[in-house]
């Protein structure tokens, strides 16, 4: 009989590429997740079972422990910035007792190498106290430890590539020098997998890592090798970790509040120190450059599975912040346009809107937004899209998140840059009355949604009065041209 399986974490990074192997080795997979609906578009949810329940709400899990052998925690709360340490360690041993109370047979945890040295970073600390809340009140724990995780998506490689991307020179703090064992997530993944069947992971700290050891400053320069750049590297040891995640918050997609305590654990030596554990495996680790490579080709082939942005701070608290509201207060911009193209033409143009496709209109002034809000502590365009072409519920667009989507009718985002309010942008797409010689014609409308809070709401809002109206006026003709651009290139190539 097959294993059960109860996965957390699978909205985010890690969770979002396990789930879908599970499966295709045969395990019955439950999906333990805050928001069911962000499950969709990924192509193997209706292949799960979901269970709604939060680790914060220790009633809310039991039910999802239900006849489940092993379990994975895939989950912390860096990201929700202050107090995110005490929130993990209460949040696994809420798991690790429930999954006890169950009688799960496991529970498999990935944390980071512990660097053995004494002043080690909050980050760092958080995932060994983690792994130790769960094993001491849960079930036997397979504990991997890793240090740099080299894959499409993942914070730490987005770190990498756009200092890399993005700077000739590279003006650097001293933990350049420091040495790491970096993995690709291929190889985490394996390691996740294949300890399901190894009956000796039971009960054990498993360091891994991939088969060099090398310091940031190596990391950097192999990165730029491939990507064929020439960097300088200059090392200004004054550099503090609060500064240097300021810089990484402007230069990367990483915003300083995550920046901070990732560039703070950069600062120890994470070098797997036994390696008994990875010895109980038939893994051969991919070699740092190739796992560069093969990240890169991704980007290229725009087929990202997860992005380091998927994934929600677990102090994310008021779901009702998530939903629509119908009352009155809500100031809107509606605007309509009927266009000679199909519904399906329209909608591609839709979900492809944001990170380096732009904006439809006036890419500058939101370029310019989106250093506005940066500089007063909000996530700005950095984030960019995990798919130039496609999206899912709940995924980050530069400052907005996918709050529903339609496929070829609907994509409503919600605003996620520091507003005093409440903010919407919603495209709807409806197939119109045929074109006099037969032609698909479709009905956009879209909508600026803002619910402003208090004096200091209603005054933003009309401060940029002026500006909005020319702004939305113009996104939706040029949806609407470039719609009409693509119908009339796919009636040339049918008839070609």
């Amino acid at each position: 009989m097959s294993q059960r399986i109860l996965l957390t974490g699978a909205t985010g990074y890690l969770g979002g590429r396990l789930a879908p192997r599970l499966l295709d080795r045969g395990y019955g997979v439950r999906c333990l997740v805050r928001d069911p609906d962000r499950l969709g578009g990924h192509g193997w949810e209706d292949r799960v079972d979901i269970v709604q329940g939060d680790v914060l709400e220790a009633n809310t899990l039991p039910r999802a422990m239900e006849g489940i052998d092993t379990a994975y925690y895939l989950i912390h709360s860096m990201a929700a910035g202050p107090g995110f340490a005490e929130r993990d360690r209460r949040a696994a041993a809420n798991f690790g007792r429930a999954a006890r109370a169950a009688g799960v047979r496991r529970v498999v945890y990935l944390g980071g190498i512990d660097p053995e040295a004494r002043d080690v970073s909050s980050h760092l600390q958080s995932r060994i106290e983690t792994g130790e809340a769960l094993r001491d009140v849960g079930p036997p724990l397979t504990e991997f430890r890793a240090a740099v995780i080299v894959g499409s998506g993942s914070a730490s490689f987005e770190l990498i590539r756009h200092l890399t991307e993005r700077l000739p020179v590279m003006i650097t703090p001293k933990w350049v020098r420091t040495r790491s064992q970096p993995i690709a997530i291929r190889d985490v993944l394996c390691y996740l997998l294949d300890c399901l069947r190894i009956p000796e992971t039971e009960g054990r700290v498993i360091e891994i890592g991939g088969p060099e050891v090398l310091t940031y400053e190596d990391m950097f320069r192999t990165y730029a090798a491939v990507r064929g750049l020439n960097r300088r590297i200059v090392d200004v040891p004054l550099l503090t970790p609060k500064l240097s995640s300021l810089w990484a918050g402007l230069v990367t997609p990483i915003s300083p509040a995550l920046a901070r305590p990732l560039i703070e654990g950069l600062g120890s030596e994470v070098v797997v120190t036994d390696p008994s554990g990875m010895a109980l495996f038939d893994i051969d680790p991919i070699p740092y450059e190739e796992a560069v490579r093969l990240a890169l080709e991704r980007f290229r082939r725009d087929a990202i599975e997860t992005s380091w942005s998927d994934s929600l701070a677990s102090s994310q608290g008021d779901r009702a912040a998530y939903e629509m509201t119908n009352e009155e207060g809500l100031i809107s911009d509606r605007r309509r346009l009927t266009v000679n193209a199909s519904p399906a033409s329209v909608f591609a143009i839709v979900k492809a809107i944001g990170g380096k496709n732009g904006w439809l209109y006036a890419n500058p002034l939101w370029h310019v937004r989106g250093v506005l809000d940066q500089l007063v502590g909000g996530p700005g365009l950095r984030r960019g899209r995990r798919s130039q072409s496609n999206v899912r519920r709940g995924e980050a667009i530069d400052f907005w998140r996918v709050e529903e989507i339609e496929e070829g009718r609907l994509l409503r985002l919600r605003a996620e840059m520091k507003v005093p309010g409440r903010a919407w942008l919603q495209f709807e797409i409806e197939p119109d009355e045929p074109a006099p010689d037969g032609s698909p014609r479709s009905c956009i409308t879209q909508t600026a949604l803002y619910e402003p809070k208090g004096l200091l709401g209603l005054a933003y809002w009309y401060a940029l009065a002026p500006v909005h109206p020319s702004i939305f006026k113009g996104m939706v003709r040029e949806l609407g041209r470039r719609a009409e651009k693509r119908e009339a290139a796919a009636a040339t190539l049918e008839h070609a």
